[in-house]
Order: C-alpha cells, then structure tokens, then sequence
C-alpha cells in the first residue's frame, strides 16, 4: 500500500469514541457560538501552554491579524517575519493593514536568522513574528537581544503546539503569541480554528472585543473588529484532543528518530537538525533537504511513498508581496533552502513498518538520482 502523506482517517480512528461524544455534547447544547465549548477549550488551552489568557478565533490567519490589531498596529506600520514559512503569516500581517519586512533564516534551522533582525528595523517597525517553522523553536532569546526591547514579539506558533524553549512552551514567551488549529496541524481541529495566547490582562480583554466585530457588549461596537470565532463544535474537538498532545508529539520525536537512524550518512542529503538539550522540536514535519529535490520527490512517487515541498516559492516572490521591502543583500538562504527542502510523512498514527518502508525508498531514490 502507498504510504500517504498524512491520515487524517487514521487520526479520527484513534480518538473517535471521544471525538464523537465531544461532538454530541457540543451539540446537544443548543448553543454554537461563544458558549461553553469555547470556554472551557480556552481556559484548558492556556493552561498548557503556560499563560493566563486563549482568545479563540476562526483560523491561524485571524489570530496573526486580530493580536496585530490589539497591538494598535495597522496601516503604515511595519512587521518583520520570515519569507519562508506558509504565505499565511504575511497575509494576516497585510490583513492588520501592516507592511510585512521580510528577513533571511538560519542554513539549519530554518527559523528566523536573529543575526538579520536589526539591519531589518525602522523607524515604522512596530512588531516582529518569528516563525516557530517544522515544530522548531525560533531562537526568541537572541532575537529579542537583537531587538534590545524595542519592538513587540508576537510568536507564530502555527506549527509548534507543544515545542519548548529550556522548560517553557512556545506560545508563553512572546507578548502575544498565534495558533492555527488547521486539521493537519499537531493539534488539529476538523476544519479551521486558531487562538491567540497572552499574559496580558488588558490585551485579551482587547483580543476578546475585536475577534467579535468589536463589541463592547450586544449591539455596541467600541473598536473596528472582525467577525472571527472559534466555534463550539471545533472547540470540542479540540477539547477531546488536547490531552493526548504530548503522546501525539512524542510519538512524533519516536518516527523522527527512526528517520534519522536510517537516512544518517546518506550522501547529498541534509538531514534536520537533532534538538539541543535546552530545547523540545515536536515535529510537524520532518524536512529533508536536497539539491535533486523534485527528482527524489518524483522517484519517490513511483515508490510509493507521498512526499510534499513546504514552502517552493517564499512568500517575497509572491506576487501579493512583490513591493515588500527585503534586505539590499536579499534572502539568499531562503532562496537557496526553498529549492531543495523536502517534506517525508509524518503524523502520529504512521506505523514503524511505514516509517522503515519511507526509509527503504528514499535510499533507492537517492541511488536512482545519482545513476
């Protein structure tokens, strides 16, 4: 049998007996927007993560834009990020009114190289979002030297649920920090979700508001907001979710190793980089890189074995964000990385025989590529 991608079946299968009782009591309750769902999801949430407040929103997008906003960041402002990583992150960066400045990631990491954060700011700079990218922690401390306290941080955790900074939980460091809940994600909901995590009391007050069109109470609308909730049923589903995220993660380290022990020393290929001691990766993908890139993905194809590209084109050569402002010296590890990055299967319910059976056919591709 072809190993997929992802399963989101196999992963429905896992936890359906209470999945489908979250889903009957949400439900049940005759209330779908902004009830008890919601709720309670934001109150466990928060206290996973490590703060006081979770601010439920409709898409990890949303969260990105509405913490922009609670910030009073808007139009002629601008928000350094990274170029490699979903297009998402700069697209609820422009949807806060916001001009994303995009800056150059680390040749192993792949996030945000703290190294070009200064060069990078400005007299309009008002927030930077680094990128928690693959289930890999931005490194937040030197970025936030590099920043010498000037300018805000807003985490972009839409790919880390989990992930630890020397026994903190990302989410917990930034000043506000963004969740996607998209189903494929480490804690994933059943259609779109997001959150936005802070230890501010005054700015989840603000989050709460402008989430829901602004509203200070029915009816009256004291700040421009947005239409975007969190709804009841995907707060459930996630409910029913979260206490097996850190078996989910760790089984996710366990596959992660056993890529490793079997792709090591294999010529040509870059392998990701193995977690520091004071570090936690929860690897939502497990990234390969290779300058024959698109010929192992196709000779992988006919092996079998589905193997995806996150991110082929970076979000500076879209053409959405063709005027954004980039370094003189451009991004050139971004630019070089987004050619030979390559994403095998990954996801909790993937079996050792599928994980040994991914390995075979990337040593067969490898040497196929290189006759």
């Amino acid at each position: 049998m072809p190993v997929q991608f992802g399963n989101l079946r196999a992963h429905y299968d896992a936890f359906r007996q209470e999945i489908d009782a979250a889903v009957r009591r949400a439900m049940d309750s005759g209330w779908y927007v902004l009830g008890k769902e919601i709720a309670e999801f934001e109150r466990e949430f928060a206290a996973y993560v490590g703060v006081k407040h979770c601010v439920g929103v409709a898409n990890g997008t949303d969260a990105i834009e509405v913490a922009l906003r609670a910030l009073g960041i808007g139009v002629g402002d601008e928000v350094i990020t990274v170029s490699h990583t979903a297009t998402f992150t700069a697209i609820g960066i422009a949807g806060a009114g916001a001009d994303p400045v995009f800056v150059d990631v680390d040749e192993r990491t792949y996030t945000m190289d703290p190294n070009t954060v200064a060069s990078a700011l400005s007299a309009k700079t008002k927030a930077v979002v680094p990128v928690h990218l693959y289930g890999v922690p931005a490194d937040l401390d030197a970025i936030d030297r590099a920043l010498d306290g000037k300018v805000t941080v807003v985490e972009d955790c839409a790919q880390a649920h989990g992930a630890m900074i020397r026994g903190r939980r990302v989410g917990s460091i930034g000043k506000l920090a963004c969740f996607s809940f998209y189903p494929s994600k480490n804690l994933g909901a059943f259609g779109d979700g997001g959150a936005v995590t802070t230890n501010d009391d005054a700015l989840a007050e603000r989050l709460r508001q402008i989430r829901n069109g602004g509203q200070a109470d029915r009816y009256q609308h004291v700040v421009l907001g947005v239409n975007s909730r969190l709804d009841e049923l995907q707060a459930a589903i996630l409910r029913a979710q979260l206490p097996h995220l850190d078996a989910m993660n760790a089984r996710r380290r366990e596959i992660a190793a056993r890529y490793d022990r079997g792709l090591a020393g294999i010529s040509g290929l870059t392998l990701p980089l193995t977690a520091p001691a004071d570090l936690s990766f929860v690897y939502h993908l497990y990234v390969l890189r290779s300058p024959a890139r698109d010929r192992l993905r196709q000779l992988l194809a006919e092996r079998g074995v589905a193997a995806q590209v996150h991110y082929p084109i970076p979000s500076h050569q879209q053409p959405a964000f063709a005027k954004a402002r980039v370094p003189t010296s451009g991004l050139p590890v971004t630019n070089r990385v987004c050619n030979e990055v390559l994403s095998l299967p990954m996801y909790p319910e993937l079996s050792d025989a599928e994980v040994d059976e991914v390995i075979a056919a990337v040593h067969a591709a490898v040497r196929d590529a290189a006759g």
